[in-house]
């Protein structure tokens, strides 16, 4: 128990380094910089608001929310769910779980999933929000659960990957791994599909499970930590991976941003980079939230920088999204910025939670919806 206790400090010891601003090397900490100017080239129609409890809450919680058909659903620290028609707003459906949720949403074949911080995984009625089954895991579950249908994955803070069954909860299987010496406070979201769980961790490698017994197929390094002190070393991937066609995008704190091969593990192309939010890609482009504040595109085919933009430096970005013809991400006094995926350049910017928006913009066709720290959850499209 000492041991455990003693890395769980460590990863909050780790968080409070990077969010203090360690892209500085002065000893003296610097501001967040100034909202650069701009002309304004795209507008942003709020096509509805909805209050989802106390949001984040005051710990380095990224609640995102999840969208399955015209239903989204959000939940807050507290175990606030709610279900509603995303076009509309309307409420479908509340559920309150008394529970310090810190991994949610995983929406899909009927669920709703939310996973919490006394190391539980509770499946909800997508329909009805009725409890269907919880299931106790290892440790606390800091990202949504994946869910293909039959297998539900789960990637707990020790590094462990869990698979239950989609109906009832029971454990299928569990694969350990040996966390690092010191991680930062998060873990990557496990992708799933009809064959394999693929999870990123904090040792910054990715690894490929046989869906239906949990044994190996490939592994892949993708950051090798480097440094003379443990913080220097840090490669933690925490970060959602993204799956599109047969490519596996993963990028890592202080490490590499890189394509994987579905099937192989094998390294396609990789770039220097240093996330821990996670990427975009679209037109042949890959979009990354530096750990410093700059958002970088990177080409796939010569892995050289497109273009990058660095007028938000030490705004703790969230994540990019894909957004039309833009890349949208938010900052920590919660305006939400749209750049241009052609050049980078400033086109909008809307203020979305005066708490900060933290959790990536969760992007369906031509709708964007935001989740502030605070648990403002805004629909918008462009005008």
């Amino acid at each position: 128990m000492r041991d455990v206790m003693r890395w769980k400090y460590a990863a909050l010891l780790a968080f409070a380094v990077l969010a203090a601003g360690c892209s500085s090397n002065s000893k003296k900490e610097l501001p967040p910089a100034e909202l650069p100017d701009f002309t304004e080239e795209v507008q942003l129609k709020t096509e509805w608001s909805r209050s989802i409890g106390d949001g984040q809450g005051d710990s380095y919680n990224m609640l995102v929310p999840a969208v399955d058909g015209d239903s989204i659903f959000a939940a807050d620290v507290n175990g606030e769910v709610k279900a509603m028609n995303r076009l509309t707003g309307d409420v479908l459906w509340e559920q309150d779980l008394d529970l310090p949720v810190s991994g949610a949403i995983g929406a899909g074949y009927g669920l709703v999933l939310v996973g919490t911080l006394r190391g539980e995984v509770i499946a909800l009625d997508a329909s009805s929000g009725e409890e269907k089954w919880r299931a106790r895991v290892t440790s606390e579950v800091l990202a949504p659960p994946a869910n293909n249908g039959d297998v539900v994955v789960v990637q707990t803070q020790d590094d462990r990957i869990i698979a239950l069954d989609a109906a009832t909860g029971s454990q299928r299987w569990v694969f350990d791994n040996t966390p690092a010496v010191l991680t930062l406070r998060g873990t990557s979201a496990p992708l799933v599909t009809s064959r394999l769980a693929i999870a990123g961790l904090s040792t910054g490698k990715v690894i490929a499970l046989d869906i239906q017994r949990g044994l190996p197929v490939w592994e892949q390094r993708v950051a090798v930590p480097q440094g003379r002190s443990e913080l220097d070393r840090i490669v933690d991937i925490d970060g959602a991976l993204r799956l599109s066609g047969n490519t596996v995008y993963v990028t890592t704190y202080q490490g590499r941003v890189a394509g994987l091969d579905l099937d192989s593990g094998r390294i396609l192309w990789q770039h220097e980079a240093s996330s821990y939010v996670g990427l975009a890609e679209g037109l042949g482009s890959v979009y990354v939230s530096e750990a410093s504040g700059t958002v970088d595109s990177i080409d796939e085919r010569s892995t050289s920088v497109l273009w990058s933009n660095d007028k938000l430096a030490r705004r703790q970005l969230s994540a990019p999204e894909v957004f039309s013809s833009y890349v949208a991400f938010g900052d920590l006094e919660g305006y939400l910025h749209l750049v241009s995926q052609t050049d980078g350049r400033f086109v909008g910017r809307e203020r979305i939670d005066s708490d900060g928006l933290r959790a990536r913009p969760l992007v369906v066709g031509d709708w964007l919806y935001a989740y502030g720290n605070g648990g403002k959850l805004v629909a918008l499209t462009i005008r």
